[in-house]
């Protein structure tokens, strides 16, 4: 089935046209970042936008949610006043499928469980215009690679992973609900001009390197918040030897080092993957215009002029990587990982190995696993650790079943799981796992941050490839490295593993029964959008409150959070997930994971009211009820991870005013804004220290609200003392308009009206 195959030609026969626009207005080189950008303008008006400093309206071709965020767009979307969506949209059943038994058996629980909340997604996107993949179609990510991204183009995701597509050449970008119910509605979505890191690819991977070792030694350089504010943009010859799905994992795990969206130029390998994904169209108008989809030379020989940062991986040189525990940038190189793993006490035998999920679940990926199986049965080797697979859709389930991988991999004790998330994103029903027993666990995932997985956390994650968590399963511990050390087979012979074979593309096709896509109505007029009042899991919306125009005084602190917050800290998923879809019992989880400064314990914090110490919920729903307002307090990078907004509209919610922190992730500070709540940053990073548990706030100058300006905070202590501190912010005019509306959707509704 070939999509959206009018949109991607109206697209094309603009390039040209575009990008003489922009090259006369410029005169200048371009990177293949600026061009998607520049040809994605809402307005036609172009500038030499500063990047990193002017806010830009961009016009994206499609949007793309998953389950788990889309009730929340979806809810706000049917108060934006609109009757259909304005660009190609997709929802995506993946996040609400718990792995537990087989895939089979844990689809058909999840259907029924989840029914009313699918049904939901299915009458909305009937009645909106919107595509529908239905439980058991796939994860996301992996699905639009197959389906819809193209070379060049442009679209947003409800998924912070959405950048995935950015190995076929697509600017990417996870997004909250809120700016996807922007462009659905056909309005302009803002974002500052990015930044530019250039990751230049020499060389060729060999032996046991992987793409995946790629982005895992580059989270290494950068951290996980190098690359906020920036679009990671691959190029050189070593680019052009990986595959488009190689691409893919490389730019999906981006979003692990807060990066925009990354990218890759159009090649031959994305030629090959559009061929055999059926879209032999689309890979035939990318090669008419093939100058605007890579970026000009100029920009490739001399790099370091045009890109803000320059970083150079040789690939020839590049060693596997095994990164974690509990952070995804802690690299550490496999021929270290003994060393490492005895020095810090980590938990050394490996009670489960993981492959799959949205970053690693292609036919190339589950090849190279499915020949290190292969290897190990001819060799008298199994498993020594349980062993489980997530396929990415079911095109690549159905062939990999049909071209024997799966059996490859039953034979040495793996469990395939149905193709949706599972455990990367918390829903895995692991065993014993409320016993909360120092372990350790290997996969292929993105993430690793404590109590993700399986809600332990003594659960130490480490993040490696596909075929060195099927070699590493087979070790049975950390501390075997397959490059070098031996295993003893069932005959007790010594035995060492090859390195594994790959097969880039399926040689006799993709295939698959049933995609499990489903088109909207051509008119959804007079369908009914299924939502029972009386459910628990769904709930309508209700405008927040716009600003009043006043100083905000005496105000509480909720909550000051020590180091790491990220949204799995302020909004979990894992059980929480059901609630999606009903913002006042979700609220329920609002920063339960966050550890207090104030005594190092999660969901233990003061209620400034009684004095005692209480759940974060139950705190703030006190202040609510008696009209007190709040603030929440954080670290630098406050946010990172996923693009859940419902970690921006719970406290928002229950009445929280503004979140100050030294320094916000790019996606939870937008997030944020759109839910008219206050994102503020310590102009000095030490007045953090200076929080205390018992400060009464006063904003002093908010009524002068403007940008720029910066906002002066009278921190009132209990002994009567009083300090000021300033804080900055990086809003812009029109989103101050949307604190005062109290949300950017109560504007776009009266905009609407």
């Amino acid at each position: 089935m070939l999509f959206d195959i009018e949109l991607i030609e109206s697209v094309y026969q603009l390039y040209d046209v575009k990008m003489q626009m922009v090259k006369k207005k410029l005169d200048r080189p371009l990177s293949l970042a600026e061009k998607i950008l520049y040809t994605h303008l809402y307005s036609e008006n172009i500038e030499d936008f500063i990047r990193g400093a002017d806010y830009v309206d961009f016009r994206p071709d499609r949007v793309a949610m998953q389950d788990a965020t889309a009730q929340m767009a979806l809810l706000q979307f049917i108060n934006s006043g609109k009757t259909s969506v304005a660009v190609p949209s997709t929802v995506h059943c993946d996040h609400l499928i718990q792995a537990y038994k087989t895939g089979k058996d844990d689809l058909k629980d999840a259907i029924i469980t989840n029914k009313e909340v699918f049904d939901f997604l299915e009458s909305a996107s009937n009645k909106y215009g919107i595509g529908f993949w239905e439980p058991g179609a796939g994860i996301i990510h992996q699905v639009v690679l197959e389906n819809y991204a193209f070379p060049g183009g442009m679209m947003i995701g409800t998924d912070s992973h959405t950048p995935n597509a950015g190995g076929l050449g697509m600017v990417a970008i996870g997004v909250g609900g809120a700016d996807a119910v922007d462009v659905m509605a056909g309005m302009p979505w803002e974002l500052k001009m990015p930044k530019l890191i250039g990751v230049k690819l020499t060389g060729k991977l060999n032996g046991w390197a992987s793409p995946k070792d790629v982005i895992l030694k580059l989270a290494g350089i950068l951290t996980v918040k190098g690359g906020t504010g920036y679009i990671i943009e691959y190029f050189g010859e070593g680019a052009k030897s990986i595959s488009a799905t190689g691409k893919g994992t490389i730019c999906n795990m981006g979003a692990e080092i807060g990066a925009t969206t990354s990218l890759f130029s159009y090649d031959d390998s994305m030629e090959r993957y559009l061929e055999a994904t059926g879209r032999e169209k689309v890979a035939g108008l990318a090669n008419n215009i093939i100058q605007h989809l890579t970026p000009d030379k100029e920009v490739v020989e001399n790099p370091e002029k045009y890109f803000d940062q320059l970083i150079e991986i040789n690939l020839t040189e590049l060693e596997p990587h095994v990164n974690g525990p509990f952070t995804p940038d802690k690299a550490t190189p496999i021929s270290e990982l003994k060393e490492e793993a005895i020095k810090n006490n980590w938990p050394l035998k490996i009670e489960v190995g993981l492959i799959g999920s949205c970053t690693n679940s292609s036919y190339e990926d589950i090849s190279k696993a499915a020949s290190i199986a292969k290897q190990a049965v001819e060799k008298g080797l199994k498993a020594k650790s349980t062993f489980t697979v997530t396929p990415g859709s079911e095109q690549v389930r159905y062939t990999i079943d049909r071209d024997g991988f799966i059996s490859a991999l039953n034979k040495i004790g793996a469990k395939v799981f149905a193709n949706a998330c599972g455990p990367c994103i918390g829903q895995w029903k692991r065993q014993n796992s409320e016993k909360q027993e120092r372990n350790t666990i290997v996969h292929s995932f993105n993430r690793n941050f404590s109590k993700r997985a399986d809600g332990n956390p003594n659960t130490h994650a480490f993040v490696t490839s596909p075929e060195l968590v099927t070699a590493m399963v087979l070790g049975g511990e950390l501390v075997f490295n397959p490059l070098t050390d031996e295993l003893v087979n069932e005959k007790g012979e010594k035995v060492k593993l090859d390195p594994p074979e790959s097969i880039e593309l399926p040689l006799n096709g993709f295939d698959v029964e049933n995609n499990g896509y489903k088109a909207p109505a051509k008119n959804g007029h007079n369908i009914e959008v299924k939502v029972n009042p009386e459910s628990d899991r769904l709930q309508l919306l209700s405008p927040f409150e716009p600003w009043n125009g006043e100083n905000i005084r005496g105000a509480k602190l909720l909550i000051k959070a020590l180091g790491k917050c990220t949204t799995d800290h302020i909004s979990m998923a894992g059980p929480w997930l059901k609630y999606r879809g009903h913002l006042d019992n979700i609220s329920n989880n609002m920063l339960i994971g966050a550890v207090n400064a104030f005594n190092n314990k999660t969901n233990s914090i003061k209620n400034q009211i009684t004095g005692k110490y209480d759940e974060v919920p139950n705190v703030q729903r006190d202040y609510k009820r008696l009209g007190v307002p709040s603030i929440v307090v954080g670290d630098h990078n406050y946010g990172e991870g996923s693009s859940r907004e419902h970690a921006a509209m719970e406290p928002r919610h229950l009445g929280v005013k503004a979140v100050i922190a030294k320094s916000f992730a790019r996606i939870h500070e937008t997030n944020l804004k759109k839910q008219g709540m206050l994102a503020l940053t310590f102009v000095n990073e030490d007045d953090y220290d200076h929080i205390g548990e018992d400060d009464d706030f006063n904003f002093i100058n908010l009524k002068d609200f403007s940008p720029g300006k910066l906002i002066e905070l009278e921190i009132i202590r209990s002994t009567g003392e009083s300090k000021i501190v300033k804080l900055s912010h990086s809003y812009n005019q029109q989103q101050i308009e949307w604190y005062k509306a109290g949300a950017a959707l109560n504007l776009i509704k009266s905009q609407n009206k």
